[in-house]
């Protein structure tokens, strides 16, 4: 059975014994300190700067805290003597979080430093012509109290991380809503200097459908915000950075088959246009999951569609001449016209893409051209009729 720091209790060293281990702790605690600086690469700097001092003076409290709990007579009724080192480590586990070390240099410096304190402790022990099995004993409560130490610290580094985590996401999630609110460019900067968020050249707005929301973010940069609003409804607004020129190629091959609508790239502080764009295109072209739809496939017809009633007045006007033909005759007419228009007068391209005659393009055609007369060689009403037609 393993032992815990509570079998204290059961355990005493005398006060002859544990004299000369508390007058070794300043040297225990420097040879601690040195071992960890040496063979923990992430505490070097942090050990040999100004730092050091402190450290060493945490452990050798750490340690002093140890050696009173094994020599005390009796377990007191109330309180517990573990208390304010078990708060100590988790506050040097959050501490360490704070300062972006990793949890397995904490760690490791944990297991260094309690080998290398056993080590002088029991050395003293030993001259102090102890018994083994009391060293033993010892040993394994040495051990049991780094553990206890280790564990608290583990969970003040799991809840600075939690924390932390948590409020830098509250603060990602405002830079994304004051980017899309339009907000000035202080205001704008200033969100994501808190967010710790550093900016690109540009970002993109993606909408993905809520449920591919969470694998998508996994293949993206993770710079990437999300927004909590601003796209349709059951969709996800991604601001995904620098995904401009050839990049942009590889981020529609990577929203493959998850129903995304990408925006155009353009300077961070302006993604709210691209969102704009990628909301229009969505109600224009809303896709079928197969492939991400690039709203730079569909520019012709969202220009067609800003103003609807403009539309609807325009090719009012470009069909006017046909007004007068029965509807089934201007509809293949009209169609003709604009086949002649997108193949450049080529009457062989016109007839294979209506399924037609060259001939029966030609007797159409014969037919416009009675209908708008000298209208087809005026640059003006070609272009009219290119848009009406498009």
């Amino acid at each position: 059975m393993e032992a815990s720091v509570s079998d204290a209790q059961y355990f005493q060293l005398s006060a002859e014994a544990v004299a000369p281990l508390k007058h070794a702790l300043p040297v225990v605690a420097a040879q601690t300190v040195e071992a960890i600086t040496r063979g923990v690469p992430a505490y070097a700097k942090a050990f040999t700067g100004p730092l050091g001092p402190r450290i060493e003076q945490a452990v050798r409290a750490a340690l002093g805290t140890f050696l009173n709990l094994v020599s005390r007579p009796e377990r007191p009724a109330v309180g517990s003597p573990l208390a304010p080192a078990l708060e100590a480590a988790y506050a040097l586990g959050r501490g360490e979080a704070r300062n972006g070390r990793s949890l397995d240099a904490l760690l490791a410096a944990y297991r260094l430093g309690a080998r290398v304190a056993w080590r002088e402790l029991a050395a003293i022990s030993v001259q102090g012509g102890e018994d083994s099995v009391t060293i033993a004993h010892f040993a394994e409560l040495v051990f049991a109290y780094i553990d206890e130490l280790s564990a608290a610290s583990v969970a003040g580094h799991a809840d600075e991380l939690a924390t932390s985590g948590r409020a830098r996401r509250r603060h990602l999630e405002r830079l994304a809503q004051a980017l899309l609110a339009g907000e000035s460019e202080h205001v704008v900067t200033a969100a994501a200097e808190r967010a710790e968020w550093v900016p690109p050249q540009t970002l993109t707005a993606v909408l993905v459908p809520e449920p591919a929301t969470r694998a998508a973010l996994e293949l993206l940069d993770a710079r990437t915000l999300q927004a909590a609003e601003g796209g349709p409804e059951e969709t996800s607004v991604l601001l995904v950075p620098d995904a401009h020129g050839v990049s942009r190629a590889h981020l529609m091959r990577l929203l493959a088959g998850r129903g995304a609508i990408v925006g155009p790239a353009r300077p961070w502080q302006r993604v709210r246009e691209s969102l704009a764009r990628a909301v229009r295109t969505a109600r224009l072209a809303p896709g079928d999951g197969a492939a991400a739809v690039d709203t730079e496939d569909h520019l012709v017809a969202l220009v067609l569609s800003a103003d609807p009633q403009a539309l609807a007045d325009l090719r009012e006007k470009a069909l006017a001449p046909l007004a007068g033909e029965r509807d089934p005759t201007a509809a293949k007419l009209a169609e003709t016209l604009r086949g002649w228009l997108l193949h450049h007068g080529r009457r062989d391209e016109v007839a294979a893409a209506l399924f037609v005659h060259p001939q029966t393009v030609r007797y159409r055609m014969t037919r416009v051209r009675e209908l708008y007369g000298d209208r087809l060689r005026d640059p003006q009403w070609l272009l009219l009729l290119t848009v009406a037609l498009a």
